[in-house]
């Protein structure tokens, strides 16, 4: 097992919104075909103006708003607006192109989540954008009360499709001081986040904020509850088992692959000319409705070429996609 401490990342302007990057991380760049983890909050709307995150694009992946306070308005391209609530997935596939903006709401008050990625394999990476909603039930197990709104635990099968191997994503809450043991599949990768409060991982402390790892090859997971209610977010998967290339809002599977869909988003914002040969391009990243905030310009590349991050293997007994 590996604990991940998280980074402290700013978003947004001038009263930027701190977040508390977990992954992707120094020493690990994915947990199945999860591949990013920002946690925030709480964080008082009125005094910060909370998440204000323009129009932006992304591909290659779907993203995963998940509150446990607060409310976030979605606009994105695919023409799919959305109140985000507490308790309730906001699922939204990139596939090969997408842009959105995540603004608090009006009056929200406090606000306090997380923003998940997860990466899409190569036979899907390339599909249609989409956007799901689903608000799942809580179920108990021992202890623990879970909410699954990726994937299967404790009997709770969520129906959402992923379009990628095997996930899971789940809320659970603990009474303090209590701690349990459960099965977990041996071909998956897991992430624990301590919400808020530290918790016990295999009699291993970890702080709040951060996140524990455990590789494949586990069958039972343990884990024990800080001295208050505790809140843990449980991510699993198979692994990805591919290489890919993450930069800014974009994954890839090149160097080359990234270049050009900087190069499709700044042209189709206004932001950069046409390159020659662009003209005749499909829009990659769609229309957006009036009178929303201006689209964020995409940031410089780096000097370097971008280098690919290493995903684990699958197990051979990993199942189709989902």
């Amino acid at each position: 097992m590996e604990v991940l401490e998280p980074r402290e990342v700013p978003l947004g302007g001038p009263r930027a919104l701190t977040v508390y990057r977990a992954l992707p991380h120094k020493t690990r760049s994915l947990v199945g075909a999860w591949c990013f983890l920002d946690h925030y909050g709480p964080n008082d709307v009125a005094k910060t103006g909370g998440m204000v995150v323009p129009r932006h694009p992304h591909t290659g992946l779907a993203t995963v708003s998940w509150l446990f306070s607060g409310e976030i308005d979605h606009v994105d391209s695919g023409g799919n607006t959305a109140r985000v609530r507490p308790g309730e997935l906001n699922l939204m596939i990139a596939g090969s192109g997408i842009t959105h903006q995540e603004i608090s709401a009006h009056g929200s008050g406090e606000l306090h989540g997380v923003q998940l990625w997860y990466a899409l394999p190569e036979q899907s990476r390339h599909s249609p954008n989409g956007f799901v909603n689903y608000v799942p039930e809580p179920v108990s197990f021992g202890p623990l009360t879970a909410r699954v709104f990726i994937g299967e635990l404790f009997g709770s099968v969520s129906p959402v499709v992923t379009r990628t191997g095997d996930l899971l994503g789940a809320e659970l809450r603990m009474s303090g001081g209590s701690s349990v043991s459960f099965s977990i599949r041996d071909d998956f990768e897991y992430a624990l986040l301590a919400e808020d409060g530290p918790i016990k991982v295999g009699g291993v402390e970890v702080p709040q904020r951060a996140v524990a790892v455990i590789p494949t090859g586990s069958t039972t997971l343990e884990f024990e509850a800080g001295p208050q209610t505790t809140r843990v977010l449980l991510l699993g998967g198979v692994p990805l088992g591919e290489s890919i290339v993450m930069w800014w809002n974009f994954v890839g599977r090149s160097h080359e692959e990234i270049v050009e869909y900087r190069a499709r988003y700044q042209e189709e914002m206004g932001f950069e000319p046409l390159a020659p040969g662009h003209d005749s391009l499909p829009r990659l990243f769609g229309k957006f409705p009036s009178g929303q905030p201006a689209a964020l310009p995409a940031p410089v590349l780096p000097n370097t070429r971008l280098k690919p991050r290493a995903s684990s293997r699958p197990a051979n007994n990993s199942r189709p996609l989902a």
